[in-house]
């Protein structure tokens, strides 16, 4: 079953720690970069719960944030080398992205709010999670390239922010051009990685450049990442169509081989390493200041990503190892992304600060895929071809437009509050084309091209929301907040599909085009309100107790397959080759969260404890549930479930001494489902239910971090610092509750240390990361019923676990000017 969904995955229309930390200025104002300290000062661990936060729109520390927020500073995103959103999840409760490699950005979870089933292939979209850089919601991984901190709030969070959330937000904040200084700031990466013949490496630069002081100044940042692959494709086809993708046949007693020596030098031809990464990122902002009241941030942003195909093996399908991918063919992608945006913060007098920011975003991302396993697996006798083997080609490109308006009160006294507009449209164009070279010339088909089908798809969601909040200091201790959000989204499809190899949906060949009756339109919209409650009280100046309740929601959809007319019910109950949807699989609706949370932060023993724990309980009802039509397993989406998710949240740092502190994060996530649900997943074809009390998957019930970090002075501005991080992630579910074959996919600890000589002007260290080379699955696509399964004499590959990033040591250096 879930093999399927890669063939419409790409069809449905769903696209639509308090740690250490270095204080950083809100984003609306001026952000510096962390730079090495000149004097003694540098030999303290930093005070966790002083960094300034504005996830709340109002510049605070995190101290006197009343909501659950996290942040991670610029120093651990360096100290750990945090490069993007993968690896930042390490060390952020609650948070969890599988570690699948560069292909995609990575599905991200917070507080175990997913349905779908894990996958190697990540994610490149979701709409349950706001993913923000700066002001701009943009889901993808940006480099974490001269980036003051990352903030990550927990919940729903609509009534704060235009887009609307189901689970949480993540906001990537930038370090803002300044206009009093010139600086640049340096970084390279070196390492050599175990199962790997290749080196790696990072570089980055940020230049900051004022052009008139006080007025204008302008900031780049630009890096290039040449990661080292770990995984071998050797069994790539010297000649698709004519070698033999298995030349030992499986047999009654075996499930074959590849054969001999001899075999292999006639059929085969391998790459080495090839889930590499090359990305180029850019980042460049120019300011534009009449005075501190009135500024504009100008940005463009590029980011372009290659590899050569999956961080997967075939879990030792046909003798293969754990770095070691079975598949027949390449699987390149190619993911690029422009962001252009205006930023205007104007301040109206002692009343009001309006924020207005309007971004263009696009992403276009070329994929292929090995295609074979999925055509062996809808069993239509494809296998009677002895070489018989399929790819796919795959074009997605979104485009984005968004803009957001925001009133921020400055008038002080009592009563302070937040009111804004939101407009977002997003336009989604795929193109999926599956090949099956040599099988159209084996079977006498007039297919010269040997297109077996193609599926195209033009959505369109246009969402738009008004939203406030108020919040009222009853006394100095105390306060409460309100907050209300009305959306209102309408999304419109047209896409349809095709069989070209045998004549359906499609005129003779060399067309490529969709019969016009194979196509579908169609839309759906709704309207609604979410909203939130809040409030907080300061015991002390070092501790804080707060309490929220938020609803959420996600924008539903049209599913992307066209209706069943009455001659496809007639082919398919003859068991003909049919791709169509029934009434109740053309539409899903939205679903929605009702999150309850209570937390405290505080600050001990003269600030040498601090920490904040949060317990929350969320309520999701209508659950999108990835699933597939009964005719032809085209991938849709539906709402078919309920379900709960509840825990808490730990994070807290502790001075043992001045210069040595212990950092430690924690969650527990029960995310499982509250009733039972009928077919719910799906597995070769067989549909099963799912059961109150089911756990949910693709996050850790248990997951957490502890790094322990050392400085010791030298005198004259130098330190050396130690750092030792483990990271612990418990064991995840790869389907709901286990059904339709789903596995528990083992948990694993990771530990990684760095030594750093700290100057002025430069600092230079050894790292480790994955110090004991630890291998790991990270996720699972498909089901092991897929495993070792025999179709005539030819076993399938269709079954991949994701591989974890092995040992990785080297050398690391900064330079600041």
């Amino acid at each position: 079953m879930a093999g399927r969904f890669s063939r419409a995955g790409l069809l449905c229309a769903t696209a639509l720690v308090g740690v250490m930390a270095v204080p950083a200025l809100a984003q609306e104002t001026v952000a510096t970069a962390t730079a090495p300290a000149a004097s003694g000062a540098e030999t303290a661990v930093a005070d966790a719960n002083e960094i300034i936060v504005t996830g709340s729109r109002r510049r605070t520390t995190l101290q006197d944030a009343p909501i659950n927020i996290t942040a991670v500073s610029s120093e651990t995103i360096q100290t750990q080398r945090l490069d993007d959103i993968r690896s930042l999840a390490s060390f952020t409760p609650g948070v969890t992205v599988a570690d699948t490699g560069p292909a995609s950005t990575g599905g991200i979870i917070l507080r175990g709010i997913a349905s779908g089933d894990t996958s190697v292939f990540g994610a490149n979209a979701g709409n349950s999670v706001g993913v923000y850089l700066g002001e701009v919601p943009l889901y993808l991984d940006f480099k974490l390239i001269d980036v003051n901190r990352v903030e990550v709030l927990q919940g729903p969070q609509g009534t704060l922010y235009g887009l609307g959330t189901l689970a949480g937000a993540v906001r990537y904040i930038p370090n803002r051009p300044e206009t009093d200084r010139f600086s640049v700031d340096v970084h390279g990466r070196g390492y050599a990685q175990s199962h790997s013949d290749d080196f790696g490496g990072v570089g980055d630069v940020a230049i900051n450049v004022p052009l008139i002081k006080d007025h204008v100044a302008f900031r780049t940042s630009t890096g290039y990442y040449r990661n080292a692959g770990f995984i071998d494709y050797n069994y790539l086809l010297q000649q698709p169509g004519v070698s033999d993708p298995q030349p030992g046949r499986a047999t009654a007693t075996s499930t074959g081989s590849f054969g001999t020596t001899a075999d292999y030098a006639a059929n085969f031809r391998r790459r080495e390493d090839v889930n590499y990464e090359r990305t180029f990122t850019t980042r460049n902002q120019l300011l534009l200041q009449y005075n501190p009241d009135i500024k504009a941030y100008l940005t463009y942003a590029h980011q372009r990503t290659k590899t050569g195909g999956r961080q997967a093996n075939g879990a030792g399908v046909l003798g293969t190892g754990n770095y070691e991918g079975p598949f027949r063919y390449l699987e390149p992608v190619d993911r690029s992304a422009d962001l252009f945006s205006a930023e205007f913060n104007i301040g109206l007098g002692n009343i009001a600060q309006l924020v207005s920011t309007t971004a263009y975003t696009e992403q276009d991302i070329s994929t292929t895929d090995d295609n074979t396993d999925l055509l062996l697996d809808l069993d239509y006798g494809y296998e009677a071809f002895p070489a018989f083997s399929s790819f796919a080609n795959n074009e997605r490109k979104y485009k984005q437009l968004n803009q957001e308006v925001r009133l921020v009160s400055t008038h002080g006294g009592p009563l302070n509050w937040v009111i804004g507009g939101f407009y977002n449209r997003l336009k989604l164009n795929t193109d999926r084309r599956e090949y099956t070279p040599g099988f159209s010339e084996f079977a006498g088909l007039d297919r010269a091209d040997n297109l077996e089908y193609i599926a195209q798809l033009r959505s369109k969601t246009v969402e738009k929301a008004v939203y406030g909040e108020a919040t009222l200091n009853l006394t100095s201790a105390w306060q409460v907040t309100g907050g209300l959000r009305y959306f209102k989204y309408d999304a419109t499809v047209a896409g349809g599909s095709a069989l070209p190899l045998i004549g359906v949906g499609i005129g003779p060949f060399p067309s490529t085009t969709i019969n016009p009756a194979r196509v579908r339109t169609g839309g759906t919209g709704k309207d609604g309100f979410v909203w939130k409650a809040n409030t907080s009280y300061k015991f002390s100046s070092d501790l804080l107790a707060y309490a929220t309740y938020s609803t959420g929601y996600r924008v539903g959809g049209v599913n992307q397959v066209v209706a069943c007319t009455p001659e496809d019910l007639a082919r398919a109950a003859s068991g003909g080759q049919v791709l169509c949807a029934l009434p109740n699989e053309l539409f899903y609706g939205p679903d929605r969260t009702k999150n309850a949370e209570i937390g405290v932060r505080t600050s001990l023993f003269d600030k040498r404890l601090q920490f904040t724990v949060d317990a929350f309980h969320v309520k999701w009802s209508g659950v999108q549930v990835p699933s597939q039509t009964l005719n032809g397993a085209i991938g849709i989406t539906v709402n078919g479930a309920e379900a709960v998710s509840k825990g808490f949240d730990f994070s807290g740092t502790f001075k043992i001494t001045p210069n040595l502190a212990v950092i430690g994060t924690y969650s527990y996530v029960d995310a499982h489902l509250t009733r039972d649900v009928t077919g719910l997943v799906v597995s070769q074809g067989v549909r099963d239910d799912a059961f109150d009390g089911d756990r949910l998957p693709g996050s850790a019930k248990n997951s957490g971090s502890a790094q322990l970090v050392y400085n010791h002075p030298l005198g004259d501005g130098r330190r050396i610092q130690a750092n030792w991080a483990s990271v612990y992630r418990g064991s995840i579910y790869s389907r709901v509750g286990l059904r339709g074959n789903g596995e528990a996919i083992p948990s694993y600890v990771t530990h990684s240390a760095s030594l750093n000589y700290i100057t002025a002007p430069f600092e230079i260290g050894l790292f480790a990361d994955n110090i004991f080379d630890k291998y790991a699955v990270t996720a699972i696509s498909n089901d092991r019923s897929s495993f070792n399964q025999v179709r005539t004499d030819t076993v399938e590959r269709y079954y991949s676990r994701g591989v974890l990033t092995p040992r990785r040591v080297g050398v690391e250096f900064r330079l600041h000017y």
